[in-house]
């Protein structure tokens, strides 16, 4: 568990950046802070994991192992992927040789794009992020801190991350992550503070975005040489609000705002795309599935 009592900061006399913050993130619960650029989500992140201490308040409660991925992750190392993750392990009490199996099967399953012996500044800000995550997890954490952890990352990437995230909160974590998007707050969060002016409240029940948004469904099926691509994470993308899979292809309901997007990205991966229909008010639940298999 997390908690956080009258938390206040501020810098010598300046503005105040945090004013009575109260949190509380439980164990087992994925917990999300949404708000706008200087909102104070960062600065909260780093009093949570004990980068910065409170100028008022106190952190009443945190697990002893945190794992922290920063929103900004661009070291200018000679250092390989695999020699820093190895060094970082080293740092956690880990011997050499456990820290580099370690590292070496979350890079696999991330899926580091330019080599694991590259120099850490060769690589892009997406795969550089994979590091970042993979050291954040070298040591199961009990408390997971995520700055934006979605930026830059692949999309085959983002539906890795929520399958971590489940992890470490099924295993007894408690994960708590910052994100700017409604539509990844609500999917990911059990619970979600909102962040403005340097004040923070529990966002309350609400209708779900799925009744509320204007949305396109959109129908993609096999490509051209009539096999089935690679399912991609369709959840993590931006501005999907349901998703259905059968043998043939699959439907993804998505904000309107986003269908471009997403269309972008089906092409880029092998899908056709059979139609795009406009979904109504009234019809922005999930899309059902027949009994035998087909969307309807």
């Amino acid at each position: 568990m997390l908690r956080l009592e009258s938390v206040s900061k501020r810098y010598g006399r300046g503005d105040w950046i945090l004013r009575d913050v109260d949190v509380e993130a439980p164990a087992g619960e994925v917990v999300a802070f949404a708000g706008g650029n200087g909102s104070g989500k960062s600065t909260l992140l780093r009093i949570a994991v004990g980068l910065s201490r409170p100028t008022r308040g106190t952190v009443a409660a945190r697990p002893p192992v945190v794992g922290y991925v920063p929103d900004r992750f661009s070291p200018n190392e000679r250092m390989s992927a695999t020699g820093y993750l190895a060094h970082m392990g080293r740092v956690r009490g880990l011997t050499t040789a456990v820290a580099s199996a370690r590292a070496g099967r979350l890079l696999d399953r991330l899926a580091l794009v330019g080599g694991k012996d590259a120099p850490l500044r060769s690589l892009s800000k997406g795969n550089a992020q994979k590091v970042a995550l993979a050291q954040a997890l070298l040591v199961e954490p009990g408390l997971l801190v995520l700055d934006e952890p979605w930026s830059g990352l692949d999309a085959d990437a983002h539906g890795v991350l929520a399958e971590i995230m489940t992890e470490v909160a099924a295993s007894g974590g408690t994960v708590v992550f910052t994100d700017h998007r409604e539509s990844v707050t609500r999917a990911r969060a059990t619970r979600t503070y909102l962040v403005a002016r340097g004040r923070v409240s529990l966002r309350g029940p609400e209708a779900p975005v799925t009744e509320r948004r204007p949305a396109s469904d959109v129908v993609l099926t096999a490509g051209r040489d009539g096999r089935v691509p690679v399912d991609l994470a369709w959840e993590q993308l931006d501005g999907v609000l349901a998703v259905s899979r059968d043998t043939t292809g699959v439907r993804v309901r998505v904000g309107r705002e986003s269908a471009d997007a997403l269309l972008f990205t089906a092409l880029q991966h092998g899908w056709s795309v059979e139609r795009v229909n406009e979904a109504t008010p009234d019809h922005y639940r999930a899309p059902d599935v027949a009994t035998n298999g087909d969307m309807r």
